[in-house]
């Protein structure tokens, strides 16, 4: 009997293609499954580009490098806009995560699937962007006060934001993880080694990017996205290298985070090898899907949820957020 089907079979594929070759119908549609499920469905179709597939594969394939592609130009066309705003108040765009690597032309962004604007501000422009960006005609989607308040007074961003007619969210960042998380990054350091992607345009340095990947997956989250943003992580060290990256992560209080990051990247995408048994328990949890892509594992996934909200606060804060949320019904705001 083989090995059920998981999030390995993805990261099999991904990290050679040509595997792709032996699989059956009932592997297709795993592979397919998880992909989608992992938001990872155009990012598969652009590595397996050029590869003889089954007919109905080549199909769906083509259609996702298709919505990848148009989804690329509508989040550019986003990020020029939000560019023209914030040069109104005298500040530059910094892009994070899948718009920054698609606007600079990075490996990482290749097929990827790119959702909210996210951008990175300093926190004393927070104020003006924000009025900027209501007067353009976008609006707050988190109607309750307690939310609203939630987001202003202990997170790293704004309250979302999203535009009237076009529909689309923007996340504005002031630094990359809570201010009540157990670790502060430099938001002076990330803020001060942006680099120009596009005319106008700026994203982190690529040293800032892989801290900002490893800070968004292991010290504010559950790891839900995880094998993409691995991914992100392996193709920014294969096109960019780690030259400085220790002292980097050093810098940001990040050098534990960013160590695991690579090493998880490597244990998925690269060359395989051995794992230490907390790590095991990561990949444990970044793989558990089913060849539906339905969601497993729920013991490790819960464990994983709690251990994102203590990350993200100290004891007593989080205690008052859980029982206000209860009391309000509501599930809290998300890590952005």
């Amino acid at each position: 009997m083989g090995r059920a089907v998981d999030g390995w079979l993805l990261a099999s594929v991904m990290r050679t293609p040509a595997r792709a070759a032996d699989l059956e119908a009932a592997g297709w549609t795993g592979l397919i499954a998880i992909a989608r499920a992992e938001q990872m469905i155009g990012t598969l179709a652009a590595r397996l580009q050029g590869l003889a597939v089954p007919a109905q594969v080549a199909r769906i394939l083509d259609d996702a490098r298709t919505s990848a592609a148009q989804g690329q130009i509508a989040a550019t066309w986003e990020a020029e806009v939000a560019r023209r705003v914030l040069s109104h108040v005298g500040e530059r765009l910094i892009l994070l995560k899948g718009t920054a690597f698609a606007v600079a032309g990075l490996r990482a962004g290749l097929g990827r699937s790119i959702g909210d604007l996210d951008i990175l501000v300093p926190k004393d422009a927070l104020a003006r962007v924000e009025a900027a960006l209501l007067d353009a005609g976008w609006e707050w989607v988190k109607p309750d006060p307690y939310d609203d308040a939630y987001y202003r007074t202990w997170m790293h961003e704004l309250p979302p934001l999203i535009h009237r007619d076009r529909d689309r969210m923007i996340d504005v960042h002031h630094t990359i993880l809570p201010p009540t998380a157990r670790i502060t990054p430099d938001p002076v350091a990330l803020l001060g080694d942006a680099v120009e992607i596009a005319p106008g345009m700026f994203a982190l340095s690529p040293l800032d990017m892989l801290v900002h990947a490893a800070a968004h997956l292991l010290a504010d989250g559950d790891l839900a996205g995880g094998m993409r943003n691995l991914w992100d992580v392996h193709c920014l060290i294969e096109e960019c290298g780690t030259d400085g990256l220790e002292e980097r992560a050093r810098h940001h209080g990040l050098e534990r985070e960013v160590a695991r990051a690579v090493r998880l990247a490597t244990a998925l995408y690269g060359k395989e090898g051995s794992v230490g048994v907390v790590d095991r328990i990561y990949l444990f949890r970044l793989t558990a899907r089913d060849e539906w892509g339905r969601a497993t594992r729920p013991v490790t996934r819960m464990a994983f949820y709690i251990r994102s909200h203590w990350l993200r606060m100290p004891p007593g804060l989080l205690a008052r957020h859980l029982w206000t949320k209860w009391r309000g019904g509501g599930a809290g705001p998300s890590s952005g």
